[in-house]
């Protein structure tokens, strides 16, 4: 077989894709006894292309399931795409030109289920070309029938149980997209505006409340002090007037008011914010609710109807200037929730939705966190956090189009009627409960939350609605890869999923990566400093932007620069030159190559020093470490390695005849037989990180010896302590040592490295002569040293760097 005289990064990752896949090389084996490694893999929204954070936190994922399954694990790591819910509607309404609440809901949900299908094969390609090792082929989505039925088997099972609950009462919501959101679904950001201080009346008396709402005065509904702030005493248990709008509420107390935070004086309104509410359910507050679905101001408002909030707050301060009752105005920042999705300020509006118990069950939710195993372990202290300041249960309906339907109808008294599970997947649109076929029912009109369906990707991925006993089997799964960005929404979600309708955590470690910066910015596309990996990838090849990916800790964030996609690159060509040269020894040889009856000793050395790397890397691995194991292998590949044990044998490889005439044949066989086993360990050890290339060099010699279809289904290597020897680390180090010196030495004399070394004398002690002796024909092969003296002492000597050898050379 003739070797390539390059490698070719993009015919091969191309030509590595079709034959995994032809191959089935990644496919789980339902039959094996193997021990089954399952994986919570992250279904990325199929709204717009991977970007780099997807290409940097998949990456890492990837690298966890293809070392476990080189580890002798079946390897269950499902691929999925999260299609349903807001996303997708924005999606779809601006590539189609449309608008979902302009067209009916059905050809809307039609035009989104036609969309998704267009676009999902481009859009996980993106993901197979970064090399992840998923089932692509028995993927699901989160819209799909069997994901349906196991979003409403889950909704069913929690209705039953007690935990779900339809209410009219406060919740937060959205204006943009008209539709309720979680407390998970907020975003903090910085916003400028004006603490306006404005004049209440009570009878002469002049109250000032310090408000950045003006716009909710007409939905006031009482003021409230401290009952220990003695300026208010003097009005207890009497009325202000709401200025512009003449009518008036209740003056109360209430010992949560803050009487050092603007006058102390609190305007209660219906709704700002959470305060607010707590007042309102507490004191029985009359509802005043001013703000539509839309964000438009109602009759309520009077004169300032039909203006959005934003407009009334202008027309509204204007007005109160006129009237002459604004004090002052400071301008000031301040953090404002708005909704992730749209950047609008979230307002409370009083709507009938579904929730999900949450605030009675923290302390179940907080022992479940301390269960799993959190990768690394800080971030659990953001799970913690989240449980802790929790102030809603969970809602779950939205106003939308498009997303999983509750299983739900209500009867004229109202009175909620669930499908059967018999039933499922069903649509209370278009179908209706067995046994009410001839009955008038109202069906339910929205739709579960995204996260609703998303929190049960465990069990959808082992199939917990068709085959629950084998599920039980499998339930808890191995591991959850996911960012840190969604530990309270993705993470915290699952758990809840599982203790409710599983009763056991979801998994039993969590597995938590980074953003990716530009700069000190999180990079995104919002913020225009987005790079596609597709750009990359042309560029540099998936195993380059791999090894960038494994540059980083778990959970920490990594700048993205070139410069180390371009390291990547260049450790792919160093591999590729660096195993094919000792192919092409390899392939000389005619015989089987067999362990020799005797290793050298700077073969010894090196399988010393591999088999502290198998034993460190296989530790790493196996705590998730990857980073550090592609720091350790790269510096054991090019230092260790390359450098100095390539070196060392050269002569030993180049001339086999003259060396089994001197020294026997196990001085060749010696030499070939480590090379061809530490460059598999190499390639075996950087395969989890870098797939293409590693197969590409595995099928240039070593399937035929090794027997496995693709490397990635071979053995991880494994440590050998017997081969773990101090005293010839210590020989083969002294050889480098001395090696490095001669080598540096020609180098600041501007000679080139093949120039022969006329006499090489060393000044050392006698343990260190024993050492040197015994790898004497190496030494000489290495340095090129005609000629090795031991003297007692010499003028001007050089020292080596670590065991302090003098020198004198003689060229």
């Amino acid at each position: 077989m003739e070797l390539p005289l390059k490698y070719d990064f993009k015919e091969a990752e191309k030509k590595w894709i079709k034959y995994w896949k032809d191959n089935h090389i990644y496919r789980f084996d339902k039959s094996s006894k193997k021990p089954v490694f399952s994986i919570d893999t992250p279904p990325p929204t199929v709204s717009g292309r991977m970007h780099l954070g997807h290409s940097f936190s998949y990456s890492q994922g990837d690298f966890i399931a293809r070392f476990f399954r080189m580890r002798g694990n079946n390897v269950f790591y499902p691929w999925g795409t999260d299609d349903n819910g807001l996303p997708t509607e924005k999606l779809v309404e601006k590539t189609k030109n449309v608008k979902a609440l302009k067209m009916s809901r059905q050809d809307f949900i039609d035009l989104c289920t036609k969309t998704i299908e267009e676009i999902k094969t481009d859009f996980n390609q993106d993901w197979v070309d970064i090399g992840m090792s998923c089932e692509f082929e028995n993927s699901y989505s989160t819209i799909d029938k069997h994901s349906i039925k196991t979003s409403q088997k889950s909704f069913i099972d929690l209705y039953k149980k007690g935990l779900v609950y339809r209410k009219e009462t406060p919740i937060s919501w959205d204006t943009q997209f008209q539709t309720a959101v979680a407390q998970a679904d907020f975003e903090s950001v910085d916003m400028k505006s004006f603490f306006n201080e404005i004049i209440f009346k009570c009878g002469n008396i002049d109250l000032v409340i310090a408000t950045t709402r003006p716009e909710l005065i007409p939905a006031c509904v009482a003021l409230f002090a401290h009952p220990n702030d003695e300026r208010y005493k003097k009005v207890k248990d009497k009325f202000a007037k709401v200025p512009l709008f003449n009518y008036e509420v209740p003056i109360l107390f209430d010992e949560s008011v803050e009487m050092d935070k603007g006058t102390g004086l609190m305007m209660v309104c219906t709704f700002g914010d959470k305060e607010d509410i707590a007042k309102w359910h507490k004191y029985n507050l009359p509802l005043r609710a001013i703000i539509e679905k839309n964000g438009k101001l109602n009759e309520r408002a009077g004169k300032y109807e039909g203006l959005s909030i934003k407009d009334a707050r202008k027309a509204i301060i204007e007005d109160l200037k006129n009237f002459g009752v604004i004090i002052s105005q400071k301008e000031i920042v301040h953090a404002v929730n708005v909704y992730e999705r749209s950047g609008v300020e979230i307002e409370y509006l009083n709507t009938i939705q579904w929730f999900i118990k949450i605030l009675e069950n923290k302390q179940k939710l907080l022992d479940a966190g301390n269960k799993i195993k959190w990768y690394p372990s800080h971030m659990k202290s953001r799970y913690d956090h989240w449980v802790e300041n929790l102030n809603w249960d969970w809602c779950i309906s939205r106003q939308r189009h498009f997303g999983v339907p509750f299983p739900v109808w209500y009867d004229k008294k109202g009175n909620v009627i669930l499908a059967d599970e018999s039933e499922l997947p069903i649509n209370p649109l278009v179908d209706k409960p067995k046994g009410y076929e001839n009955v008038e029912l109202v069906p339910e009109i929205d739709v579960m939350d995204t996260w609703a369906t998303s929190s049960v990707t465990p069990q959808i991925a082992l199939d917990w609605v068709n085959d629950e006993k084998d599920f039980k089997n499998k339930y808890p799964m191995t591991l959850r890869l996911q960012a840190h960005d969604i530990i309270r929404t993705w993470a915290f979600y699952t758990i809840i999923k599982g203790l409710y309708n599983n009763y056991d955590i979801p998994w039993k470690d969590i597995v938590i990566s980074g953003h990716v910066l530009a700069g000190k910015e999180k990079m995104s596309k919002s913020k225009g400093n987005a790079v596609d990996p597709q750009q990359v990838l042309e560029k540099y090849g998936g195993d380059a932007l791999r090894f960038w990916s494994a540059g980083s800790r778990l959970g920490d964030d990594l700048p993205f620069m070139e410069k180390d996609i371009i390291t990547g690159q260049k450790m792919v060509t160093k591999l590729f030159n660096s195993s094919k040269f000792g192919i092409s020894n390899l392939m000389e040889f005619k015989y089987n190559l067999e362990k020799p009856g005797q290793l050298w000793i700077s073969d010894a050395w090196i399988f010393s020093k591999l088999n502290r790397l198998i034993k460190d890397c296989t530790e790493s691995f196996s705590n998730y470490e990857f980073s550090r194991t592609k720091m350790d292998v790269e510096k054991f590949f090019y230092q260790t390695f390359c450098d100095n044990y390539m070196e060392i044998i050269k002569d030993r490889m180049y001339n086999k005849e003259r060396y089994d005439s001197e020294y026997g044949k196990d001085a060749h066989i010696s030499c070939l037989y480590t090379v061809y086993e530490v460059t598999l360990c190499i390639l075996k050890m950087m395969a989890p990180i870098m797939p293409f290339i590693t197969e590409d060099i595995y099928h240039m010699y070593f399937t035929s010896k090794d027997k496995h279809k693709s490397i990635h289904i071979s053995e991880w290597p494994s440590f050998n302590s017997n081969l773990v020897n101090d005293s010839i680390e210590k020989a083969g180090d002294v050889l480098v040592d001395i090696l490095c010196s001669v080598r540096k030495y020609k180098s600041e004399k501007n000679l080139s490295l093949k120039t022969d070394v006329q006499n090489l004398k060393i000044v050392c002690d006698e343990e260190i002569k024993k050492i040197i002796i015994s790898v004497e024909p190496d030494l000489k092969a290495s340095t090129r040293a005609l000629k090795i003296e031991f003297v007692d002492s010499i003028k001007e000597e050089i020292k080596t760097e670590r065991f302090g050898i003098g020198l004198w050379i003689t060229i």
